[in-house]
């Protein structure tokens, strides 16, 4: 039991798991939301350009059939004759196609954000083996299959709602469509204009609704698929911040280095103060170094034994003075600098040795 719910994916993703399913192309995106926008945007633009459009076209139209007469029109060279049409039709259409494609890009941005993964357009054989496309193929058609499940119901579910909605509105001007029936053509498009173009909106909001909703489906989804167990995290950490047995093992070598530094300072100390036997504190001052006194190593017990040897071993003289030994100790860090309350203390200290040497 202890290894199944160790097991179990019941941490949220760490920001480095969502970065590296993000460089494989692992997002949270949803089609039906950007399908949605997208077929908003074109209906827009068919509000605003649509008169425009037809008025060009009806006009293309209308001069075609006026000014060409099947008996002058020269076979020879059909596409001298097709390619001013040719143009003043892609002047109307290819304005409305570049702003669709534009809006069509923003809107994939705005959904999945800025996503270049290698690994979704590398070419793999095992992609298109007959294997894999077998299992694809029972994955597509098999009814039991989750996510088919899911989609045929979403599939369901927007086309009752779109359809209830686009349903809706026209039952509701019902009567305006049997009034049309005796009224003259023009009346009767602009009606029935204005019954699709209610549709419309009433359809397109009814799926940006629903694109909404699978996106928070999508999105819970997601977060499910790139949970992690708690070895994972714990793994995750160790790599990140490395093995604490490691990290453990580099600060006790540090902290032996920093020793052996410290310790190499001392032959070079004018006075070592001493408690005198469980503290001892290096002193050395220097002043194109530094305008006080430093405290180049300190210690207690066998580290103030070994500083003890050391200043023997090197004719350094070594003073005993429990409170200044204690109070350097306690309120200096190895290479600072004493502070002013002690500067007396030190200095007769310092005047004692350099008396002693006949500086």
């Amino acid at each position: 039991m202890g290894n199944e719910s160790a097991a179990e994916k019941t941490e949220s993703a760490t920001t480095r798991r969502r970065e590296k399913e993000r460089e494989r192309g692992n997002i949270s995106k949803s089609k039906d939301l950007a399908s949605a926008l997208v077929i908003t945007v074109s209906v827009a633009l068919l509000a605003v350009m649509g008169k425009l459009i037809l008025d060009k076209l009806v006009n293309l139209l209308r001069f075609t059939f006026t000014n060409i007469h099947p008996d002058t029109v020269c076979t020879d060279n059909v596409m001298g004759i097709l390619a001013p049409y040719f143009k003043e039709a892609a002047g109307v259409i290819l304005p409305f196609l570049l702003i669709l494609a534009i809006s069509a890009l923003i809107i994939v941005r705005l959904n999945v954000g800025h996503v270049f993964a290698i690994e979704k357009v590398k070419f793999d054989f095992n992609n298109i083996s007959p294997k894999r496309a077998l299992e694809n193929a029972k994955k597509l058609f098999n009814p039991f299959e989750p996510r088919t499940m899911v989609e045929f119901v979403k599939s369901i579910i927007k086309i009752v709602v779109v359809g209830a909605c686009g349903y809706a509105t026209a039952n509701s001007r019902k009567d305006e469509l049997f009034a049309i029936l005796g009224a003259d053509p023009a009346t009767a498009m602009g009606v029935i204009c204005s019954i699709l173009i209610k549709m419309l909106i009433n359809m397109c909001l009814a799926m940006i609704v629903l694109g909404l909703l699978d996106k928070k489906y999508q999105d819970w989804e997601y977060e499910k698929s790139i949970k992690m167990t708690k070895q994972e995290v714990k793994d995750e950490y160790k790599d990140i911040e490395g093995d604490p047995k490691i990290k453990s093992k580099i600060k006790s070598i540090q902290i032996q280095m920093s020793k052996q530094r410290m310790m190499s300072n001392v032959p070079k100390a004018d006075v070592v103060v001493t408690n005198p036997t469980h503290y001892a504190v290096a002193i050395k001052y220097d002043k194109t170094v530094a305008p006080a006194p430093m405290v180049v190593a300190k210690g207690i017990d066998y580290v103030a034994f070994r500083i003890r040897e050391i200043a023997k071993n090197n004719n350094v003289p070594i003073v005993e003075n429990r409170p200044i030994a204690r109070a350097l100790y306690n309120t200096v860090p190895v290479d600072g600098i004493i502070p002013s309350d002690l500067y007396v203390a030190v200095a007769e200290i310092l005047a004692y040795v350099y008396n002693k040497k006949g500086k």
